[in-house]
């Protein structure tokens, strides 16, 4: 049976492996996964605050100035560099502490960059709820920033390793959906303390992000490490028998358990593996660990993630309005990470990177025709229009929220082998940290300049990158991550590039068996 159009599927879902989705596995990555609670609850949090009228005029009077002047345009009220520099501090910080964070979660494990994840990330809400200027706002993006680079390159490999092969695509997918409930608190929390007459609600906003982090950093202490990990470090295949047999609630794992020991080997003897991960015979994987994040920021989601209540003011919702709609923004998305949840591993990767991809160019489109037609520079826009502008960004959040969303941290993880595997991880968040800065830096900068056409450039990225995972990707779904070079060896472009290396290290080991007699002197 053909796999989209051009990659035949790979026999035997599961790998042959035995096991269940058992009460153990689930509790443990509900935890872990909760770490996707502190990335969404920072995103619903900068975007709301930002568009706080309190907020503005203690740290930023020049932004609150521009929105009260008439002579502004509406597309540029909220353009300052200050600003952007405040939202979008945050992924340096998160790029640097993520490449860091690859080696300690190679040597030390996955649940020791949890651990300092959270806690850093608590200290830095610490700084934020208790802000009297911008640098203190700064440090405490910073601090943010280095828990997430923490966090965010551990739990998906945590969620990955630990669930049965059958089920990785919807665990997995947890983590995503824990970003959108943290989105989605923020939101509901900003809608709230917005109504604080005093004008000191943002600080409550700020400091309860140590709430999730606290949960995390308590949970991770008492998490086991994962089996690939225990086999990586010390080779103690009894323990991680022992503990594959809890997680799956059958004895019978000797075939995991073999796959795994086999998979070690190659990892433990890498030193190296950031300079490993560019050699060729990794090529597909590097492809896709530096392109799928690279996309993913392309579609314009975190423009609506940390800047909805922006846009939502910027075409005449008021304050509180702005902040609701918000909230109906990442309902939808996040009844869309439902339903991702339950039909990735049925559908597989590539149908819903598809049709996630079609409804995303979709909507960027009607939402730059919306605003071409009837927003101007000057005066409010007609409610019936702003509303049909919610409506079709509620389409465009489900789109991103059952496809590129929950996808960009499955599919790298789990095409990596082991030796590879962190450092593949890291480079998915960099990519995904400095992309988000990046748009974070130049969104309200391009929006002021080419007003809706900002839309329809979003538009034209999603269709190049929809046509390339067409292309490029192979399904991967229910095949187990200690087999999945076989998807590269049956893919029409990659199996070029793997055969050409296998070829080579088979060439390579002949000339080393044969022996060569030296001549008489």
């Amino acid at each position: 049976m053909a796999i989209g159009a051009f990659v035949e599927e790979v026999p035997g879902g599961g790998g042959g492996y035995s096991g269940r989705v058992t009460p153990f596995v689930v509790l443990t990555c509900v935890v872990a996964g909760s770490g996707g609670i502190l990335f969404g609850y920072d995103l619903g949090i900068s975007g709301g605050v930002t568009s706080m009228d309190s907020f503005l005029k203690r740290f930023f009077p020049e932004v609150y100035r521009h929105k009260q002047d008439s002579k502004v345009s509406h597309y540029c009220q909220f353009n300052s560099e200050l600003l952007t520099l405040f939202t979008s501090s945050l992924y340096i910080a998160g790029l640097v502490a993520t490449l860091i964070a690859s080696s300690v979660t190679r040597r030390f494990g996955r649940r020791a960059s949890m651990l300092i994840g959270g806690t850093v990330f608590i200290a830095g809400s610490v700084f934020g709820g208790a802000a009297v200027n911008v640098p203190m706002l700064l440090l405490n993006r910073i601090l943010l920033g280095i828990g997430l680079g923490f966090t965010n390159q551990s739990i998906p490999l945590y969620l990955s390793e630990m669930a049965p092969p059958q089920y990785r695509g919807a665990i997995n997918n947890g983590f995503e959906l824990s970003i959108s409930i943290g989105i989605l608190i923020a939101n509901i929390l900003n809608y709230c303390v917005v109504k604080i007459t005093a004008g000191w609600g943002w600080r409550i906003s700020l400091s309860m992000a140590a709430v999730p982090a606290a949960f995390l950093t308590i949970g991770a202490i008492f998490l086991p490490e994962t089996p690939s990990f225990i086999i990586q470090r010390d080779g103690d295949t009894d323990k991680a028998r022992a503990l594959l047999q809890k997680l799956r609630g059958t004895t019978s794992v000797q075939n995991e358990l073999d796959d795994l020991v086999s998979a070690s080997n190659p990892s433990r003897a890498t030193r190296y593996p950031f300079r490993h991960i560019f050699k060729r015979k990794f090529r597909p994987q590097l492809a896709m660990v530096l392109l799928i994040p690279f996309f993913n920021q392309l579609t314009g989601i975190n423009v609506m993630n940390f800047y909805a209540p922006v846009m939502f003011r910027t075409i005449g919702l008021k304050e509180s309005a702005s902040l609701l709609s918000s909230i109906v923004t990442r309902l939808c998305a996040t009844f869309a990470n439902i339903v991702a949840m339950m039909v990735v591993d049925r559908f597989g990767r590539r149908k819903l990177f598809l049709v996630g991809g079609i409804q995303m160019i979709l909507s960027q489109i009607a939402v730059g025709t919306i605003l071409a037609a009837k927003f101007k520079d000057y005066g409010l826009m007609d409610k019936d229009y702003a509303y049909l502008v919610l409506i079709t960004m509620c389409v465009f959040v489900a789109g991103f929220a059952w496809s590129w969303g929950p996808l960009t941290f499955l599919v790298p993880t789990e095409i990596c082998p082991l030796e590879i595997r962190s450092a593949g991880q890291s480079i998915v968040v960099a990519v995904v940290f400095l992309m988000t800065f990046v748009i974070g830096q130049t969104f309200l900068a391009v929006l002021c300049r080419i007003k809706s056409g900002t839309f329809f450039v979003f538009a034209a990225w999603i269709c190049v990158m929809t046509l390339l995972i067409y292309m490029f990707l192979p399904e991967t779904k229910k095949l187990p991550m200690e087999q999945m070079e076989q998807v590269w060896r049956s893919h029409w472009f990659w199996k070029k590039i793997v055969e050409e290396v296998e070829d080579k290290q088979g060439v390579e080991k002949e000339q080393q068996a044969v022996k060569i007699p030296l001549p008489n002197s």
